[in-house]
């Protein structure tokens, strides 16, 4: 089994299930009815096995398997979202165990169901539980990791397709589990890995078209908040909290082990909750969800977004047509934290954020760090003005990797090198004179390199500093205030001195800036 699951191939499984998540995440949140439904199994799934992904990537190249398998159980442990994630932080620690010993394929499987079991203190009959538990209870055929492994996947399909005549409100509802359905797509990419046969797709069931959606009330007697922690504890300590967050509420979930533990309760007592674990030991990573606010909660995409700052409604159209969810802002002003908090939380579960201004970098950054508080894994890239976001529009791929989209967005950004016209409004030093209220200053990448007041001459200033041996492409974006043929003269001087070099020209309407220039 070493050969068939080695170090390289637990990375690649690990980092193919989190992908295949993200394709499917939408469908499986759709199905979440069951414990409450708040719509985030799929979500919760994918960020789960990212965060094992990601600590697997810090690994050196030449770690063995017994590392690789350690490292995917403690990154999903530590990265566990809500009750579906945790639940498979447990499975993936029992797989650990097993084949990060020698053992075979059958025997970590078998393993994985049992631990996932024993972690939940009141298993229900139609969930993942007993989907796994079905999957590896009748013998495998251990003698070929590739046939255990999709007897396992099938046996697991099977078992979901059953989990409406197992809980009463998937059938009222039209579906199947939605954690289920996670795993189904979980062991199918293990399968695929360990065969070498990769399906095309991988299907989530969609809810039943004669049975419609209802408004689906919260499952048992727990609570409304949802309370999650990383614990630091004995086993001893942890056994007595099982027992005083099981008189708490329900849902509860205690995963883990060798002294590190994910808590997960759904409990009327968020305080109490807490307080339990920071008698059994160091609770931190401290995440308290009030659960009855799902229904009022503001519709949020799943998914990849991309988020662009801008003023001037030509502008925000033209970002918009490249594919990004545009926040205005009036010039000289940039959007308030938490307009720009909200506007990347409702984009999406993996956010990039394109500011356009120095200013607006700070608080996109703040935001960025705001929104992962709320699950949302946001990136920034530093544009500083808008033909940098457009460059990096021009470049983005949403089925990359996230990693891979932010970096090749970035350096589009960073290879665009940016000018400006705009009239000066007070009198000041500048590092190319004294300007004037009236004058208009040329700009080169936020520095005043030219003043005049012939916004055409200035403009082909400007474009003779920025253009380079290997320039390709310029971008040209006409403002509000300027000359009507300012674009035009601006393009006949390019073609004079440069005839190679590609020009697009663009109305943007912003106010402040007679005329925006972007360099590639």
């Amino acid at each position: 089994m070493g050969e068939v699951l080695d170090a390289a191939a637990v990375r690649r499984w690990c980092r193919l299930a989190a992908d295949a998540l993200g394709r499917t995440r939408a469908g499986i949140d759709a199905l979440n009815v069951f414990p409450v439904p708040d719509g985030d199994t799929g979500t919760n799934l994918h960020l789960t096995l990212l965060a094992a992904a990601e600590r697997l990537d810090g690994l050196p190249g030449d770690a063995d398997v017994t590392t690789a398998w350690r490292t995917l159980a403690q990154g999903a442990l530590m990265g566990a979202r809500g009750n579906s994630g945790v639940i498979l932080s447990q499975m993936l620690r029992g797989m650990a165990d097993v084949l990060g010993a020698g053992g075979g394929l059958d025997a970590a499987l078998r393993h994985a169901a049992d631990l996932a079991y024993g972690a939940v203190a009141h298993p229900v009959e139609g969930t993942m539980l007993s989907v796994l538990r079905e999957a590896t209870e009748a013998d495998l055929p251990a003698a070929d990791p590739g046939a255990t492994a999709w007897a396992a996947a099938e046996r697991a399909r099977a078992a979901l397709r059953r989990t409406p005549d197992r809980l009463e409100v998937l059938a009222r509802n039209g579906v199947v589990d939605a954690g289920a359905a996670g795993l189904c797509v979980v062991l199918e990419t293990l399968a695929a890995v360990v065969s070498g046969e990769y399906p095309e797709t991988y299907d989530v069931p969609r809810r039943s078209q004669d049975r419609p959606p209802e408004d689906v009330p919260r499952t048992g007697d727990g609570g409304s908040y949802e309370v999650m922690y990383l614990l630091d504890a004995g086993d001893g300590a942890v056994a007595d909290l099982r027992v005083e967050l099981d008189a708490l509420g329900d849902s509860l979930v205690v995963v883990g082990g060798d002294g590190l533990w994910n808590v997960h309760v759904h409990t009327d007592d968020a305080g109490a909750a807490i307080e339990a674990g920071l008698r059994a030991g160091r609770p931190y990573r401290i995440r308290v969800t009030y659960l009855d606010a799902a229904e009022d909660r503001p519709v949020r995409r799943t998914g990849r977004g991309v988020i662009a700052v801008t003023a001037g409604e030509g502008l925000a159209a033209l970002l918009e047509d490249h594919g990004a969810r545009v926040v205005r802002r009036t010039s000289g002003h940039v959007p308030s934290l938490a307009e720009l908090t909200e506007a990347i939380t409702a984009a999406g579960d993996d956010v990039i954020v394109l500011p356009d201004d120095e200013r607006v970098l700070a608080v996109a950054e703040a935001a960025a760090r705001q929104a992962g508080e709320d699950g949302v894994r946001a990136a920034v890239v530093p544009a500083k003005a808008s033909v940098q976001s457009l460059a990096a529009l021009a470049v983005h791929d949403p089925l990359r990797r996230f990693e891979d989209d932010v970096i090749a967005m970035t350096r589009a950004a960073g290879a665009t090198r940016s000018g400006r016209l705009e009239s000066a409004r007070h009198e000041a030093v500048t590092s190319a004179g004294m300007c004037r209220p009236g004058d208009v200053l040329g700009l080169v990448d936020g520095d005043v390199a030219v003043i005049g007041a012939d916004a055409s001459a200035l403009a082909a200033g400007v474009l003779d500093r920025m253009l380079s041996a290997g320039s390709e492409l310029v971008t040209l974006i006409v403002g509000e205030g300027a000359p009507d043929d300012l674009a035009d003269r601006a393009r006949d001087h390019l073609h004079a001195v440069r005839p190679d070099l590609e020009v697009a020209v663009y109305e943007g309407g912003q106010d402040r800036h007679l005329l925006l220039i972007g360099v590639e």
